[in-house]
């Protein structure tokens, strides 16, 4: 179950969001072309990913932003796009581009330091954008409770499309990732969940200051914790292929 769009178009055009998922697909490309032997990809990690351990030594603090723009595969790096595209653009539009960029910067680097508090010796290295995509999803929950996220919902050989209010989605979201951070092992590899949880409650904080100016509780209801604008609609039609059946 993951979402693939919300309701809520932005009408302005996020050129940061845009810009911060083509570094971040420009970087994994990079590192297909360029490292291609075992030595070279070890210190590329070893350099430019967040190491507990060399962060509790004192040593490659810049490994707390330059982590946010690597990923470890495919799959890591589409996901986290795709999450980025869905939430990001209205952030933005919310925030101005500027500042967002700062909030962005700033809940991957908080979501750094909590996956580093969990294990400060720990020699796994942490990489990729889902402790900053984290906070803009926490800061999209407070502003937008009840915007309208698609999920896909997948078992096996079935599939579906459906819209639920985002602080549903979201809500579960961050409660698997604390499920799964009090049985992670902070020395073993796997997903950073306590880097999700930390990033996600600082993007929640540091968007406080414009919820409470906005009039916090009287934005809600002001809006009904929808976005300020009429939500986008989308048909599901059924295709026009027809069906062949066997004898």
């Amino acid at each position: 179950m993951f979402p693939i769009r919300d309701h809520n178009p932005s009408e302005s055009t996020p050129y940061v969001t845009y810009a911060l998922i083509a570094i971040n697909v420009i970087v994994y490309l990079y590192g297909l072309v360029a490292l291609t032997d075992d030595a070279t990809l070890n210190r590329f990690y070893y350099d430019y990913a967040m190491i507990p351990a060399r962060i509790n030594a004192g040593e490659n603090y810049p490994s707390l932003v330059t982590s946010i723009f690597m990923h470890a595969g495919f799959m890591h790096l589409a996901g986290n796009m795709l999450f980025l595209w869905i939430f990001g653009d209205n952030m933005e539009e919310e925030m101005g581009p500027i500042p967002f960029l700062a909030f962005y910067l700033l809940s991957g680097v908080g979501a750094d330091l909590a996956q580093y508090a969990s294990g400060p010796m720990s020699q796994v290295a942490t990489v990729g954008a889902s402790g900053a995509i984290a906070g803009v999803m926490g800061g999209y929950l407070l502003m937008f409770p009840k915007a309208k996220v698609d999920i896909l919902l997948i078992l096996i050989v079935f599939f579906k499309i459906f819209p639920v209010p985002s602080w549903i989605m979201l809500g579960l979201w961050f409660l698997l990732q604390l499920v799964g951070g009090v049985g992670a092992d902070p020395n073993g590899g796997g997903v950073a969940y306590w880097a999700h949880a930390g990033g996600f409650i600082i993007g929640f904080v540091l968007t406080l200051p414009m919820w409470l100016k906005r009039g916090a509780a009287g934005y809600w209801d002001a809006t009904d914790g929808h976005p300020p604008h009429p939500d986008a609609q989308y048909r599901f039609q059924k295709s026009s292929i027809p069906v062949v059946k066997r004898r």
